[in-house]
């Protein structure tokens, strides 16, 4: 039985670290919007990937959200 459970944790923790598609969406304080597919990557890595769509300059603000 304790086999199993440990498998069975294993298994679980390898799935959830699985390289996947993201949807990045980026929202700008003037009122426009932009989503793009992150493609093959981890969640981690694809937040930090999103994460670096956000920027401000001249009064205007880009917030890039993992969906």
């Amino acid at each position: 039985m304790k086999k199993i459970i440990l498998l069975s944790g294993l298994t679980l923790l390898t799935l959830a670290s699985c390289k996947k598609d993201w949807t990045c969406k980026c929202t700008s304080s003037i009122g426009g919007s932009e989503s793009r597919t992150i493609s093959d990557k981890t969640k981690s890595d694809a937040k930090a990937d999103c994460d670096s769509g956000d920027a401000s300059a001249l009064g205007v603000t880009v917030d890039c959200e993992l969906q």
